[in-house]
C-alpha cells in the first residue's frame, strides 16, 4: 500500500496512517481532542466581526426605529439573493457557521471600514471620487478579505467554494448598505426609485463583483497555487466592474440624457451577470462531475459502508431524496455529503495531497459518519 490515511485495522471508524511499510501512532479521531485552556469564539464570530459589529448595530437599530418600513425594505434584495447561493451549494454543502460568517464579515466589519474610507474621501475631495475611487478600491477589498479569512479557515476547496462565500460577504455588505440607501432615499422622497434601482434591478451587484475574487482564489487554491496573487487578479476585476458601474451613474447623475447612459450601463451589467451565470453554472456542473466520479473510489478507499452517503446523479434526483428524509435526516446527509465532498476536491487537486489537510477532512467524515438515521 501506497502512504496514506487508511481504516485502522484496530479501531473501527477511526484513520491511521501508513508509511508505506507500517502503521503509525498518528491517528485521525474523534476523541482525544486538545484541551482548551480559553473559551474559544463560536466558529461564526471572530474578533473583526464583533469589533464591526458594536460599530454597526446600533447604526441599524437607529435606523430602524427612525423607519422601520425603509429597513424592512431590505429583504427583498435578500430573499432574492439568498435562494442562488443556496442553489450554488448544493455539491458541496458548506457549513452553515462558515456562510454565517461570511455574511457578518459583509455586515459588519468590511463596510465598517468600507463606508469609513468612502466617507473621509468624500468630505476631503469629492463624492464622485468616493463613488469612482475609493468605493471600488475599499469595498471590494474588504469583501475580499472576509473570502481569504474562509481560505485560512480551510472552508474553500475549489471555484464553486470560492463563489459561495463570496457570494454571502456581498449579500452582507450589501443588507446593511440598503439600509443606509432605503433610509436616505425615504427621506429625499425618491425610495421608490431607489428600491427598483438596487432591490429589483441590482440586487446581486455586491455578490457579483466580488464573485471575482472568490473564483480567482477558489480555482487557485483547487490547483494548489499560491492564493496571494490570485486575490490581487480577482480583486482588480472586481474593482474594474465596480468603478465602471458607479462611474456611469456619477456621470448620468451630470448630463441632461443620464437616462439613457444608466439605460446602456444597466444593459451591460446585465450582460455581465448573465455571463457569470453561465460561468457558474459550468463550474455547478463540473463539480458534480468531479464529485461523482471521485465518491465511489474514496468510500471503498476509507471502508465507509455503500449506504452511508446514496449517491445520486442529478440535483433532481438528490431533492427528491431530501424531501423523503426528516429534517434531522437532511443535516446529517448534507453533513456526509459535504465531508465527502470536500476529500473528493482534495484528492482532485494537481498538487500532492496534503496529510494534515487529509486528516482533518477525516475527522470531519468521521462525525458526519457517527450521526444516524440516513439510510
Amino acid at each position: 500500500m501506497s502512504p496514506g490515511w487508511y481504516p485502522d485495522p484496530w479501531r473501527v471508524g477511526e484513520f491511521r496512517w501508513w508509511d508505506g511499510q507500517a502503521w503509525t501512532a498518528h491517528v485521525a479521531t474523534l476523541r482525544g481532542k486538545r484541551h482548551r485552556s480559553r473559551p474559544r469564539l463560536p466558529s461564526w464570530l471572530s474578533v473583526p466581526v464583533i469589533i464591526g459589529a458594536v460599530i454597526m448595530v446600533p447604526f441599524v437599530i437607529a435606523a430602524l426605529a427612525v423607519d422601520p418600513a425603509s429597513v424592512l425594505l431590505t429583504l427583498v434584495p435578500v430573499a432574492i439573493v439568498v435562494p442562488v447561493l443556496l442553489w450554488l451549494d448544493v455539491v458541496e454543502p458548506e457549513p452553515l457557521s462558515g456562510r454565517l460568517h461570511a455574511l457578518l464579515w459583509g455586515a459588519t466589519i468590511s463596510i465598517a471600514i468600507a463606508g469609513t474610507v468612502n466617507s473621509v474621501v468624500a468630505l476631503t475631495i469629492s463624492e464622485s471620487a468616493a463613488a469612482v475611487v475609493s468605493a471600488p478600491l475599499a469595498e471590494e477589498f474588504m469583501k475580499g478579505l472576509g473570502v481569504l479569512v474562509m481560505v485560512r479557515r480551510r472552508e474553500v476547496d475549489g471555484v464553486m467554494d470560492g463563489l459561495v462565500y463570496a457570494g454571502w460577504v456581498g449579500l452582507g455588505f450589501a443588507m446593511v448598505e440598503n439600509v443606509e440607501y432605503f433610509v436616505a432615499a425615504s427621506g429625499d422622497g425618491v425610495l421608490a426609485e431607489t428600491f427598483v434601482a438596487r432591490a429589483l434591478l441590482t440586487p446581486f451587484a455586491h455578490p457579483l463583483f466580488t464573485a471575482w475574487i472568490g473564483w480567482s482564489v477558489g480555482r487557485a487554491v483547487m490547483r494548489g497555487r499560491r492564493v496571494g496573487p490570485a486575490a490581487v487578479v480577482g480583486g482588480a476585476a472586481a474593482v474594474g466592474l465596480h468603478a465602471a458601474w458607479n462611474g456611469s451613474l456619477v456621470v448620468a447623475a451630470g448630463r441632461e440624457d443620464g437616462i439613457i447612459l444608466v439605460v446602456l450601463a444597466a444593459l451591460v451589467f446585465v450582460g455581465i451577470f448573465v455571463g457569470t451565470v453561465v460561468m457558474v453554472t459550468l463550474v455547478r456542473r463540473a463539480d458534480q462531475k468531479r464529485y461523482l466520479r471521485g465518491v465511489g473510489p474514496l468510500m471503498l478507499h476509507y471502508g465507509l459502508a455503500p449506504g452511508v452517503v446514496p449517491i445520486t446523479a442529478s440535483w433532481r434526483e438528490l431533492r427528491s431524496l431530501r424531501r423523503s428524509l426528516t429534517r434531522q435526516q437532511r443535516r446529517v446527509l448534507d453533513r456526509r455529503r459535504a465531508a465527502l465532498a470536500r476529500l473528493v476536491a482534495l484528492h482532485d487537486r494537481r498538487s500532492p495531497v496534503d496529510p494534515v489537510d487529509e486528516a482533518r477532512l477525516l475527522v470531519h467524515l468521521a462525525e458526519a459518519t457517527a450521526d444516524g438515521g440516513v439510510r
